[in-house]
C-alpha cells in the first residue's frame, strides 16, 4: 500500500476512547481488502486511526459513510500522505488549513 489515510478526532475521555475503538472495529469491516486498518494511537486530546491504501480519497469516501452513521463527522479531520513522505494532503474539513498527527 502507497499511503497512510490518517482520520482524526477531538478525544478526552474513556467514554470518547471506547466510541473511537467501536468506530476502528466497524472501518475493519467496513473497508475490506482495499485499505488496512493499521490501528490508533490516543493521546494530547486526540484519537488517530491509521488506514493504509492505494486509494486513499475512494476509501476515504467509504470511511466517511461510517463516521457519519456513528454521529462523529463533526469532531473528524482527515487527511492522507505518501508513506514515505511527511507532507498531508486534507481531505476534511474543506476548511482545515493545517494537519498534524501529535
Amino acid at each position: 500500500m502507497r499511503y497512510q489515510l490518517v482520520l482524526q478526532f477531538g478525544a478526552n475521555t474513556t467514554d470518547d476512547f471506547d466510541q473511537l475503538v467501536i468506530l476502528e472495529e466497524r472501518l475493519i469491516q467496513e473497508l475490506g481488502s482495499a485499505a488496512t486498518v493499521d490501528g490508533h494511537d490516543f493521546g494530547l486530546s486526540e484519537f488517530n486511526i491509521f488506514i493504509l491504501t492505494d486509494e486513499p480519497a475512494m476509501i476515504f469516501e467509504k470511511a466517511h459513510r461510517v463516521v457519519r452513521d456513528q454521529g462523529l463527522q463533526h469532531s473528524m479531520r482527515a487527511a492522507f500522505r505518501e508513506l514515505t513522505g511527511e507532507r498531508y494532503v486534507i481531505l476534511w474539513p474543506s476548511t482545515l488549513a493545517e494537519f498534524t498527527v501529535s
